[in-house]
């Protein structure tokens, strides 16, 4: 039987299969890879592969995701070397919405997600990352996970072990309650929009952290800003700035977090904000300025010329404009 895009009867079941399945290998490749255009890669390829296989594995489900955990194990490890050279800090590209859920591991799953999470991923091994984000975040047994990264099973539950402890000694704190979180990160979106200085400042924790990951492709003032001072002084420069080029602030989960999408007058993506909140406060703010990380957000604005636009009658410059030196 020939279906209707010319695909035989076994290839379109495959192909539905596949589809189907698409969700949870995303998912697995974006926390190895930490990267939104490499994990669809590495879906795709995963495809491609699934394609042209002559034979018919007894569970899709378990030689797909071996096969997209290999793809990202290798991606990873070339990966790594181009991150050691980036320019400033690196944070994984911003991930709107998951498409994989499974109510019985929802916790685990919106835990992985967060960008502290995932930073602390970088610490592992490729292998390590692997075996801790299919054993522990996807639930997925010994065996299986053996399979899918070409070790033996005791070797596999060691690799979960040293993963464990590493990711257990820096295991990131949040609000417990998803409610509070989006209620406060409200205030503190709606304080900016305003420009209400005090209120922004009275949801900033004192040890507030603002970090900026720019890639050395997008203007700054630092790369770190840490204590409730400093922050909020970067905070009330920005509020000044965004108005010359009527941006504007779109609340939106980001990584699992409560964050927003900043725009231009057209609608193109400048940057996007997470923010770790705990105990009623915002801890943490990471922000993604670098165009090459935004793309599947939406277009990007060039925003070197928006901040000399937003400086121009400012009288301001932000540190090294210069696209080679910052950072």
């Amino acid at each position: 039987m020939v279906t209707a895009d010319g695909t035989g009867g076994a290839g379109a079941g495959r192909a539905e299969e596949f589809q189907d399945l698409r969700p949870l290998l995303f998912s697995i490749a974006y926390r190895i890879l930490g990267s939104v255009s490499e994990a669809e890669d590495a879906v795709q390829e995963t495809w491609l592969r699934y394609e042209a296989s002559t034979a018919e594995p007894a569970s899709p489900k378990a030689f797909l995701s071996a096969t997209v955990t290999r793809i990202a194990i290798d991606v990873l490890r070339s990966a790594r070397v181009r991150r050691e050279e980036y320019v400033g800090p690196w944070f994984p590209e911003p991930l709107l919405d998951d498409p994989y859920t499974d109510p019985e591991r929802a916790a685990e799953l919106a835990d992985s997600v967060s960008m502290a999470a995932l930073l602390l991923l970088e610490r592992l091994s490729p292998l390590e990352r692997a075996v801790f984000v299919l054993r522990e975040v996807f639930g997925f047994g010994f065996p299986e996970v053996a399979a899918a990264v070409g070790r033996s099973e005791a070797a596999c539950r060691q690799l979960a072990v040293r993963a464990r402890r590493h990711m257990s000694a820096g295991r990131p704190r949040f609000e417990a309650d998803r409610a509070d979180r989006e209620r406060l990160a409200g205030r503190f979106l709606e304080a900016f929009r305003e420009g209400d200085l005090d209120g922004l400042t009275e949801l900033l924790a004192a040890d507030v952290q603002l970090v900026t990951d720019a890639g050395g492709k997008a203007p700054r003032w630092g790369d770190r800003f840490v204590g409730l001072a400093d922050v909020a002084e970067v905070l009330a420069r920005l509020r000044t700035l965004f108005p010359r080029i009527d941006a504007t602030v779109e609340a939106h989960e980001v990584n699992g977090r409560p964050g927003a999408i900043f725009r231009d007058r057209d609608g193109k993506v400048i940057n996007t904000w997470s923010l770790d909140i705990l105990d009623g406060r915002i801890q943490t703010i990471r922000t993604v300025t670098n165009p090459d990380k935004l793309g599947h957000v939406g277009p990007v604005a060039d925003i070197w010329a928006a901040f000399r636009e937003a400086n121009r009658d400012a009288g301001t410059e932000p540190a090294r404009t210069r696209p080679s030196s910052a950072g």
